[in-house]
C-alpha cells in the first residue's frame, strides 16, 4: 500500500530494493574463492561458513565443492572459467540464499543445469517457501511445476494468469 514512486517514500523504496536477491541466468563471479563467490561482498574474515555450506547445500553444488581439493577455498577463476555453466548457476543460488533476502528472483537461473539437477535446485527451493517470496522466469513451464501461480507474459503485458491447484 506504499506508493515507492512518491518522493517522500524513497527510503520505502531503498529498503524494497535491498530487501531483493536476484539470480540472472548469467552469474557474475569473481577470480576469487568459491566461499568468497558465495558470501559476495563480504570481507574474508567475516565470512559465515555455516551460512555459505548450508547455502551450498541447498542450491546442490555441495557435493561438487567437496569433491575439490580446496573444497570452498578453491578459487574459479576470473567469471568462474574454471567451472561449468551450470556450477556457475549453482553458486550465483547459494550467493542469493546466502544473503537471506525476503524476495528471490530467479531469472531463468537453473537454464544451464540438466534436468535431474535442475529439478533437484528447484525442489531444495520450493522446500523453503515460506521464508521468502519466489519469483521465477523460466520459458520452460516444467521448471514452473509447484508454483502458486504463473504469470504468461507477452509483448511486455500481462496475458494470462493461472493460479495453481496447490
Amino acid at each position: 500500500g506504499i506508493d515507492l514512486n512518491l518522493k517522500r517514500n524513497r527510503n520505502d523504496l531503498s529498503l524494497w530494493r535491498r530487501s531483493i536477491a536476484n539470480v540472472p541466468q548469467n552469474i557474475n563471479l569473481l577470480d576469487l574463492s568459491i566461499a568468497e563467490n558465495i558470501a559476495f561482498g563480504q570481507s574474508k574474515k567475516d565470512i559465515d561458513m555455516d551460512r555459505v555450506i548450508k547455502a551450498a547445500r541447498l542450491s546442490k553444488i555441495d557435493l561438487f565443492i567437496e569433491s575439490l581439493p580446496d573444497k570452498y577455498n578453491a578459487n574459479i577463476g576470473e567469471l568462474g572459467q574454471k567451472i561449468s555453466g551450470g556450477q556457475k548457476q549453482r553458486i550465483g543460488i547459494a550467493r542469493a540464499l546466502y544473503n537471506r533476502k525476503e524476495v528471490l528472483i530467479l531469472d531463468e537461473a537453473t537454464s544451464a543445469l540438466d534436468k535431474i539437477t535442475e529439478k533437484k535446485v528447484i525442489d531444495s527451493i520450493s522446500k523453503m517457501n515460506n521464508r521468502f517470496t519466489i519469483i521465477m522466469v523460466a520459458h520452460k513451464l516444467s521448471t514452473l511445476v509447484d508454483v502458486d501461480r504463473i504469470i504468461e507474459i507477452e509483448k511486455g503485458c500481462i496475458n494470462k494468469i493461472i493460479k495453481n491447484k496447490n
